[in-house]
């Protein structure tokens, strides 16, 4: 597998975009890998990896009340960000070790090639553990700090590289915090819904449903709109099917870092129906412009306030990828935010290009998210269809 920094709320945070080819017309850090220099983009990533790897979730209302309860305002607020958090592998899947009820301490010192101050939670200590070999280094985020308030503005900046969304519109409701468990450890990452022919589904990042190679996230709930009055200002849904793309279950491939979730009804009601859904789209032109969405919650973000990025986006460019990146200052806790081509900030609506998925460690300010391609295309069509 090669490493990347996915980011769920207990580590820095990722982000990649590019361009559309619509589905459903008219009607949401994996941060910090040391880079590898490669001849041409994408190279190693032509494979279709159009299979399809589902989990069944909440398989009734005995579960899904299950999970609602579980998420007491207090867990929501203890919730980590997931990100980089391969680097402390043990085993399987990207988490390893990271198991236990504690937060994750210090942060990483990459300087000499290793975690110095790496949080082994099974024993509640930190210690001292090598980077795992290959072309990328993922790092594990620190304690959460009071959020610095970012710009915001009437109007949409064209290039930021953080803000706040002060603007409203459809995005504001569409876009949502999801809220996990991984290894026995809660953690936060965002989503968005999307137009659906059964008004259930929402993307996100694939490592914030499936720990890569390892198991899949319990206790999974949406929450769309957060933060906008209340924590739950529409509600919450919790997943009933969770779908993701072979190469990322079988090798936690990062150029097919998606997911797609299809959630139960809440109080007899589709998501789509309550906070309206985005189109997105697959196989389109790459490069563009792009805003990009999530809630952030590494500092100097609280995840508290949807956050956007906005800018050009440029293809990987080390050539490990098919990912495009974006400028971003996003951190942990806003992957599997949705990134948005012709997007037009007066309705908040536009088209799902990509999502926010990784960060290289040499460069803390490009996210990193996957093209959608036919792989992530046949996701969605199973997924409407569960």
């Amino acid at each position: 597998m090669t490493l990347s920094t996915p980011l769920l709320a207990a580590a820095p945070l990722v982000a990649g975009l590019l361009g559309p080819a619509l589905i459903g017309a008219t009607p949401e850090q994996h941060l910090g890998r040391a880079p590898v220099a490669s001849a041409s983009p994408a190279a190693g990533h032509t494979a279709a990896g159009g299979d399809v790897v589902e989990h069944v979730a909440a398989r009734g209302p005995a579960d899904q009340r299950r999970v609602l309860d579980y998420w007491t305002t207090q867990r929501m607020a203890d919730a980590l960000p997931i990100g980089l958090l391969d680097v402390v592998t043990k085993g399987d899947g990207l988490l390893g070790g990271l198991t236990g009820e504690t937060g994750l301490g210090a942060a990483p010192d990459l300087s000499n090639g290793r975690l110095v101050a790496t949080p082994d939670l099974s024993s509640g200590t930190l210690s001292s553990v090598p980077l795992p070999a290959g072309p990328r280094e993922r790092t594990a985020g620190g304690a959460k700090q009071a959020d610095k308030p970012r710009h915001q503005s009437a109007r949409p900046l064209t290039t930021t590289s953080g803000s706040r969304w002060a603007i409203g519109g459809a995005v504001s409701r569409t876009t949502g915090r999801v809220f996990l468990t991984m290894s026995g450890v809660d953690f936060v990452c965002s989503a968005s819904t999307v137009r659906s022919a059964n008004r259930d589904v929402v993307v996100t990042a694939g490592h914030c449903v499936k720990d890569g190679t390892g198991g899949w996230a319990e206790n999974w709930t949406f929450v769309p709109g957060y933060g906008t009055g209340s924590p739950r200002p529409y509600g919450q849904w919790t997943a009933r099917r969770m779908f993701v793309a072979g190469p990322w279950s079988r090798t936690a491939d990062d150029s097919y870092d998606v997911g797609m979730v299809a959630l139960s009804t809440s109080g007899g009601r589709h998501v789509a129906d309550v906070v309206g859904t985005q189109q997105i789209a697959f196989n389109g032109t790459r490069g563009g412009h792009a805003f990009g969405f999530g809630y952030p919650a590494d500092p100097p973000y609280d995840g508290e306030h949807l956050v956007y990025c906005s800018g050009r986006l440029r293809d990987d460019p080390y050539g490990d990828t098919r990912d495009q990146g974006l400028g971003c200052d996003m951190t942990a806790g806003s992957s599997g935010g949705p990134w948005m081509s012709t997007f037009d900030a007066a309705t908040g609506k536009g088209t799902i290009t990509s999502l926010s998925s990784f960060k290289y460690s040499n460069d803390q300010r490009t996210m990193y998210g996957p093209y959608l391609g036919d792989s992530a295309k046949k996701l969605y069509l199973t997924a409407e269809r569960a």
